[in-house]
């Protein structure tokens, strides 16, 4: 069953302890595409601007990532620069140039509005709902930001209203609910509109709520963090790629759904960018998967 994403294909400039990246290939959709590729057709609505690297189009044809919706507008691609801390858990946005980003209209091609599973990146909320406006998808999931709640509540709880499942960090939950407990402010969450709540924590793993239950995952441990830009796309990537390969939204496919997410994430930290997606293996991901029930066996 084939994803259609919608979210922002970006040049990112990174630095970390482990070095920089200069105008690497970045944005929340492409994370996520080059993730939930390896288990189901992608097809990726977003825009670049002139200057976007061929290579970087080239990439996404070899990985197998339907373009169709990738709209080239005049103008320059948008920008993210950060750098992270020793602690990579902590970084700063020294930049953002939003440029053709910032009129983008979501148009989706026929082929992208037929996908059964729909995920609606860390965008607008106005423009989420512009999207729901244009397709019936029979699963919908989507991420946000402390900004969005801040600036657009309103329109965001429209858009909650009307999908399935939310991916969202634990602060992002404090902010939207006012509770400081996350389990009592993921239920509000739900109480929203969406029965799959996914609440991020980072290196401290994750929180599924779904049918009344909780699922507790840890993050895979990784001894050499490089990069952890994407990390949250990639495994909402993971996430969904294996609940669309799947096709089924039972109890058993979503907790393993979480650790496809956390390991195809895992992976993403290792280098800088989405390169390390660009080379996983069905093999390579089945491993770790494999270390990964091992380590929380008991």
């Amino acid at each position: 069953m084939s994803i259609t994403v919608v979210g922002s294909v970006a040049l990112d400039t990174v630095e970390t302890p482990a070095g920089r990246n200069e105008e690497g290939l970045g944005g929340a959709a492409t994370y996520f595409s080059l993730a939930a590729v390896h288990y189901a057709p992608i097809h990726l609505v977003g825009v670049v601007g002139e200057d976007f690297p061929q290579a970087h189009v080239d990439l996404f044809h070899h990985c197998g990532v339907h373009l169709e919706g990738l709209e080239r507008a005049p103008g320059r691609t948008f920008r993210w620069t950060g750098r992270y801390h020793d602690d990579v858990n902590e970084r700063d946005t020294l930049e953002t140039q939003l440029n053709v980003f910032e009129n983008f209209h979501p148009r989706l091609p026929e082929a992208a509005r037929r996908s059964p599973y729909l995920f609606l990146g860390n965008i607008h909320p106005s423009l989420q709902l512009e999207v729901l406006e244009q397709v019936n998808p029979t699963f919908t999931a989507l991420d946000t930001m402390n900004l969005w709640i801040d600036i657009a509540q309103e329109d965001l709880r429209k858009v909650l209203a009307r999908t399935d499942a939310i991916i969202i960090n634990d602060a992002e939950v404090r902010l939207l609910t006012g509770r400081t407990n996350v389990i009592r402010g993921a239920r509000e969450v739900g109480a929203l509109g969406p029965r799959i709540v996914v609440v991020k924590k980072g290196e401290h793993g994750c929180l599924l709520f779904a049918d009344d239950t909780i699922f507790s995952a840890p993050a895979f441990p990784l001894e050499n963090v490089v990069d952890p830009t994407g990390a949250g796309d990639t495994f909402a990537g993971g996430f969904m790629g294996y609940i669309a390969r799947q096709n089924s939204l039972d109890l058993a496919t979503l907790r393993r759904a979480v650790i496809h997410g956390s390991v195809v994430a895992s992976f993403a930290c290792e280098d800088f960018g989405p390169r390390p997606l660009v080379t996983l293996t069905p093999e390579r991901i089945a491993g770790r998967f494999d270390k990964f029930k091992a380590l929380v066996d008991f």
